[in-house]
């Protein structure tokens, strides 16, 4: 009995590769990449089918339908997850083949509770417990959550299948202010389904996707911390070198930066934050040209200033320098190196950047375009800006008193008097903290607010109070006058806490941690002077302290460099 013969462009060689196969080029077999691929520099996509075991792309497809069907369950717990039927893309080839693979061209599977159980279920390992002996907090081990596999033209070797994207960005988007990122969330999803040049740069896309996973932990998801990071490195590499799209560069290193430090990760933490912060003030993010004409951060910027759009577009370049700006003064107070974005008399090195604004004025198309000025030393002289007073910019204001105490602070030398310049500038600083924490909106009226205002506000209280800690940290020891300032700003720190609720802790801004270790440090120098003589004071000490203690302790687990903290302060409790 003859058997017509297949299309030409259906017969399949043992040599021939899936993307060969797709694109019906001729393929020469080579291994471990065939020529087709290395010309088309795919070659870590090229791979080959023959017949003994599925394919790349047959392993996506299941494991997409294994996440949807989870996402089912999660959305409806009475929802029982039935077989998923996949579909065969070799049938075709398979059933015109002369060979004897007679397989049937549907695949039926099982979905397992979770997506990810064909993978380990190892959890995160235990941060450290000590500053002193800092060692990287390894995220927990993976296999790749997406394999190397071809992706169509629309998408790139970075890029996660379209739904996997958009449920790592659901995840991500209430936490984005808990990282320092304050994006349009929106407009992040629409550009899934665009074009390669219209979408956001890789580097940012997944980092957002390894904060995702992050904090997702202790469940499934946090296994592909590694894979992500990994794809973030490699696209920061290749974006630097391109030089496109450096607004997104700048943001995704921010979010490298905090995903080192919240993971006591401090020497990659810091390398990160040094770096944006370089590349910012390089970009000249720092300076407000606004004033009709476009902003530009390098000469191939890839951002269209179209006049719908530029309000959106400008607002994303504020916002993101105002990321870094927190970024740079926060931590390098923490981490003990100076800060890089400079702020002096000199136009190119003063900072001019417009205050920070809600979205929505970005949006509308509201845009401070007033002639350059000096943002930040304008703040700290006593000027007000009415534009001054939206939520972020109340946090960049407790970013700068927090950075300016420390640095008045390590001017300081220990029992020698200091020069009445320095004494002047102290007090001046000590008005321009207590004038700043009566423009915050009162702790016991958060609750009225959206919860992410609530909580980089929280942030501002606590830093704003821990600035005054800082300030006069080193007069304390010798003055009972400067050191009962600095105990009531301590206790002033554990008000901000009993304003917390245990659902607030999930979206904390780690840079709260080492500011409560500040706090619980000054009480237990206060406890240590209570020692000699029990009195109520003392037991209301211990009292604070405890607080502070518990919720350390409650945000430990979600970010290791507070557990960090909490175990510094319960050994230096255990030594008196």
């Amino acid at each position: 009995m003859s058997v017509s013969p297949c299309p030409p462009f259906l017969l399949i060689s043992p040599k021939l590769t899936t993307l060969c196969r797709k694109r019906k080029m001729r393929c020469d077999g080579t291994k471990p990449a065939c020529q087709q691929c290395v010309r088309a520099k795919k070659a870590e996509a090229c791979e080959y089918d023959d017949g003994k075991g599925k394919t790349r792309t047959q392993l996506l497809r299941e494991h997409i339908a294994r996440l949807e069907a989870r996402i089912r369950e999660l959305e409806d717990p009475e929802y029982v997850s039935p077989a998923v039927v996949l579909y065969d893309p070799h049938e075709n080839s398979r059933s015109c083949s002369s060979s004897s693979i007679g397989s049937s061209g549907e695949t039926s599977l099982y979905t397992s509770h979770s997506p990810l159980s064909f993978l380990s279920d190892s959890s995160p390992a235990s941060p450290n417990t000590s500053w002193s002996s800092l060692q990287p907090s390894a995220s927990p081990s993976s296999t790749p959550f997406v394999p190397e596999i071809y992706f169509d033209d629309q998408q790139t070797r970075f890029q996660p299948p379209l739904e996997l994207a958009r449920m790592l960005l659901n995840i991500f988007s209430p936490h984005r202010r808990q990282c320092g990122l304050d994006i349009h969330m929106g407009h992040v999803v629409d550009t899934l389904t665009t074009s390669p040049k219209e979408q956001r740069h890789p580097v940012l896309m997944n980092t957002m996707y390894l904060w995702a996973c992050f904090i997702s932990r202790p469940e499934p998801l946090s296994q592909h911390e590694d894979h992500y990071l990994g794809l973030a490195l490699d696209a920061l590499q290749e974006g630097l070198r391109d030089g496109e799209k450096t607004i997104d560069i700048i943001q995704g290193s921010c979010l490298l930066s905090m995903y080192f430090l919240a993971n006591g990760r401090i020497l990659e933490g810091s390398y990160h934050a040094t770096a944006a912060a370089a590349l910012a003030v390089q970009c000249g993010l720092h300076i407000n040209t606004y004033q009709g004409k476009v902003w530009s951060t390098d000469p191939q910027d890839q951002y269209d200033m179209k006049p719908s759009r530029t309000g959106v577009k400008e607002g994303e370049r504020i916002l993101a320098f105002w990321q870094v700006y927190n970024l740079d003064r926060c931590w390098s107070v923490i981490l003990r190196k100076p800060s890089i974005i400079p702020d002096g008399l000199d136009p190119r090195q003063s900072i001019n950047c417009p205050w920070p604004q809600d979205w929505a004025e970005y949006e509308a198309g509201h845009i401070n375009v007033v002639p350059p000025f000096q943002t930040i030393r304008g703040f700290m002289g006593g000027e007000v800006s009415p534009s001054g007073f939206s939520t972020q910019a109340m946090r960049v204001k407790a970013s700068a008193l927090f950075a300016q105490a420390d640095q008045l602070s390590s001017a300081w030398e220990p029992r020698v008097k200091g020069p009445s310049m320095l004494l002047q500038e102290t007090q001046a600083l000590e008005r321009a903290i207590a004038q700043f924490i009566t423009t915050l909106m009162p702790l016991d009226q958060l609750d009225a607010i959206s919860v992410e205002d609530k909580h980089t506000l929280l942030v501002a209280h606590t830093l704003a109070h821990t600035a005054s800690v800082q300030l006069y940290r080193p007069l304390a020891q010798d003055d009972p006058l400067v050191f009962d300032k600095c105990a009531r700003s301590a206790r002033a720190c554990v008000a901000v806490i009993k304003h917390i609720s245990d659902r607030d802790y999930k979206y904390l801004d780690p840079i709260i941690g080492p500011c409560w270790s500040y706090a619980a440090d000054t009480l237990i120098i206060e406890l240590e002077t209570r020692e000699v003589a029990w009195t109520v004071v003392e037991t209301d000490v211990r009292s604070q302290i405890t607080t502070l203690l518990y919720a350390m302790t409650t945000l430990g687990p979600r970010l290791p460099i507070v557990a960090i903290s909490a175990a510094k302060v319960q050994k230096r409790l255990s030594e008196l």
